[in-house]
């Protein structure tokens, strides 16, 4: 799978990323002894940790360096380069890259910034040289505005980083946008006896991205869980393929994605563009295609912890043994402020542990230990083997932390004993601290020899990161979804309506007329101009009636008082009539007058909103919750990622409180959700048939009642050049 660009052959992803993580030599370009400069730091690094290919240091102006020689070019070295290792000031990288692939270079890590991070025009057009230089010479590129690579297994540290590392091929791959922050992660899953084996710095992402690292973890056999820390997603289509390679080789992706994006909010004209920011689009549609987001970077360490150490447990019930009623508070606690359950015992477990447990003592689960006074270790074994074997319970959580010196033999054999109970059960068994703790060099040699078991910190982490991950499974069963067939008469439409010349916001009558196309049905309604039509269509639809501004440049018509209701007399119509005309008259925007809608009113049901809106980071997102003029104020909204099925679309209403009133409450009759669904279905198909030039989509609201449901009011806004 190649192609030719700029006369060069390009390499897939997956050969750049191992030419990047496994090369022959390296080359470091802007090699110099002055102080505070970092490349001797690259050299002391590499050498340190017994790189074992030749290490050339470059500069244009020098014969020697840290008493080593210096080549002042590529063609002065004794062999090819092949990997570049870049330093020199940010307007001479492009020449350099350019002369390194010239020669034979096949990657690069450009540790340079000033390549666009600010506003500058010189430095965005630098940039933009980079990229066409990455482009024409198809080098494999990490950065710029990085800090290195790492690659365990050939001993491969790029990083200008003093402190000792590890060097020991692990389960674990990092991709993050920040080299600081990265760094401290590695060191904190390292203490707590993960090994991380690579790590890639990816900066600006000009050349490599993000993406593609994640997409060479997914297939690389060493990995087992992949980590990532992003600020930015650079190619959303790339980012979400990459995602499901990870979920179809059964490798977790957690994500920690700093902050919400004012792009994801650009569609401000719709209630959904207003509500969905980065963040909730990203968990929408990264989570469906295979993404773990963590809360925050100790959630992140918790995440790995259990990934790494458990099985996939077949559900989320848990089951729990502390020594302690104050640690079964707080694990209880944590449960429930995560949406985990503590199933009861089975009657058979409960009667076979009945006999052994001292007298009075109530067998339950959680459950409070008190077992030294009734047998001590052999007691907790019992339990730990019963709790094991019920089928009742998906997840075993116990009361423990790691020792820190000798002399805490019961502790260690507590510990191995349910490590090999753990490694027949094939169940997740958590040990959990009641408070996070330093592990040391002893503690991390007990942990060493218990692979079959999570060892978790503080209840509430603890708890936040298995509810995380037993979500993401849940997710990863479900199968993927498929886009429905084009609506070919929709599609029409659409395309009618985006070539037209006009405002982006389409006014309420073409944005029902799409809508409709999908099976999203509006009122009976006419539009009129006068106020003799408007009495006509009020008498032929039926009193009362409704009467509603229409415009495109006007997107929320009652923020401005454009929807009067419950219009019972001609004359009331007339009134109406007037009062909206007024309204537009009066309008700053001076728009010009389209007329009004003289709609059925309707009454009773359940005021809902669905919705649409294109994430710039995520692409489309869906929307759903409760509807009406508060939206905004009450946001009990869920958001999903289309394409959706039935049951997506089951599930997407089920996370909101709309979900529990839909089905009936205290008495009330329950509404027609299979309606509700196929509105779902329709806007979803909408949206995957409309693509980019689809902006936003808000019905609000949709009424839905005991038989049907009904769209009372549509904007949708378009891209139009």
């Amino acid at each position: 799978m190649s192609d030719q660009a700029g006369g060069r052959t390009q390499r897939s992803k997956i050969e750049q990323i191992e030419s990047l993580l496994n090369p022959r030599n390296v080359v470091i370009a802007g090699a110099s002894d002055k102080p505070g400069n970092w490349s001797p730091r690259v050299l002391r690094n590499l050498k340190r940790y017994h790189f074992a290919g030749p290490i050339y240091p470059l500069n244009p102006t020098r014969d020697d360096v840290w008493d080593m020689r210096c080549y002042r070019s590529f063609k002065d070295l004794p062999e090819p380069p092949d990997h570049v290792v870049v330093l020199v000031p940010a307007p001479y990288v492009p020449d350099m890259l350019r002369d390194a692939a010239a020669a034979g270079a096949r990657s690069a890590t450009v540790i340079t910034a000033g390549f666009g991070e600010s506003t500058d025009p010189k430095r965005k057009a630098l940039g933009e040289e980079l990229r066409r230089v990455i482009a024409e010479t198809g080098l494999a590129v990490s950065g710029p505005n990085c800090l290195g690579n790492f690659n365990a297994s050939a001993s491969l540290f790029t990083l200008p980083d003093d402190r000792q590392q590890q060097f020991v091929p692990g389960p674990v791959a990092i991709v993050a946008q920040s080299g600081g922050i990265v760094l401290a992660l590695k060191r904190t899953l390292e203490e707590r006896g993960i090994p991380v084996g690579m790590l890639v710095t990816s900066g600006n992402e000009t050349g490599l991205t993000a993406a593609d690292y994640i997409a060479y973890y997914a297939q690389h056999p060493s990995v087992r869980v992949i980590v990532a820390y992003l600020e930015a997603i650079h190619d959303p289509d790339a980012f979400l393929a990459a995602l499901r390679s990870a979920r179809a080789a059964g490798k977790p992706v957690v994500i920690f994605k700093l902050g919400a994006s004012d792009e994801g909010r650009a569609a401000a004209a719709a209630h959904t563009g207003a509500l969905a920011g980065s963040v909730e689009a990203f968990d929408a549609v990264a989570g469906a295609a295979g993404a773990l987001r963590a809360r925050n970077m100790d959630d992140v360490v918790e995440s790995v912890e259990f990934l790494v150490h458990a099985p996939k447990p077949a559900g989320n019930r848990l089951a729990a043994i502390t020594y302690s009623g104050g640690m079964r508070g707080l694990i209880m606690d944590a449960a429930a402020a995560h949406g985990l359950k503590f199933p009861p015992l089975s009657d058979a477990s409960r009667e076979s542990l009945q006999p052994i447990m001292q007298a009075g003592a109530v067998v339950n689960n959680p459950l409070d230990g008190g077992l030294g006074a009734a047998g001590g270790v052999d007691v907790f074994l019992t339990c730990v083997e019963t709790y094991l074997n019920d089928p009742g319970f998906d997840i075993l959580l116990l009361q423990e932390e790691l020792p820190r010196e000798a002399g805490t033999r019961r502790t260690e054999m507590v510990l191995r004993k349910v490590n090999e109970m753990a490694s027949k059960a094939q169940k997740p068994v958590a040990f959990i601290s009641v408070l996070s703790y330093g592990v040391n060099d002893y503690a991390r040699s007990v942990r060493s020899e218990l692979p079959h078991l999570a060892i978790m910190q503080e209840p509430d982490r603890a708890l936040r990161a298995i509810q995380n991950a037993t979500s993401y499974y849940a997710r990863m069963a479900e199968p993927l979804r498929s886009t429905p067939a084009v609506n070919a008469k929709g599609k029409a439409i659409f395309a009618e309506l985006v070539a037209q010349k006009g405002p982006a916001t389409l006014d309420e009558l073409s944005s029902k007329r799409l809508l409709a196309a999908y099976g999203i049905q509006g009122p009976q309604e006419a539009l009129v101009t006068s106020e003799e039509d408007a009495v006509l269509a009020a008498q032929a639809i039926g009193y009362p009636v409704v009467a509603k501004l229409v415009s495109s440049v006007i997107a929320h018509k009652s923020d401005v008082g454009g929807v009067l209701l419950n219009l019972k007399t001609d004359a009331d119509v007339r009134s109406a009539f007037k009062t909206i005309a007024s309204i537009i008259a009066q309008h700053p925007q001076k728009p010009a007058f389209e007329g009004v809608l003289i709609a059925q009113m309707l009454s009773g049901g359940l005021e809902l909103v669905l919705g649409a809106a294109r994430d710039s980071e995520m692409g489309p997102v869906l929307m759903f919750g409760a509807g009406g003029v508060g939206i905004e104020l009450t946001k009990d909204v869920a958001f999903a990622a289309p394409p959706l099925d039935e049951a997506a679309a089951r599930a997407l209403i089920a996370r909101t409180t709309m979900g529990v009133l839909i089905k009936g409450y205290r008495g009330k009759a329950a509404l027609d959700e299979a309606s509700l669904i196929q509105a779902l279905l329709g806007l979803s198909h909408l949206v995957t048939d409309c693509g980019e030039d689809l902006i936003s989509v808000d019905i609000n609201p949709f009424l839905l009642r005991e038989q049907g449901g009904v769209a009372l009011d549509g904007l949708i806004v378009l891209k139009r050049d």
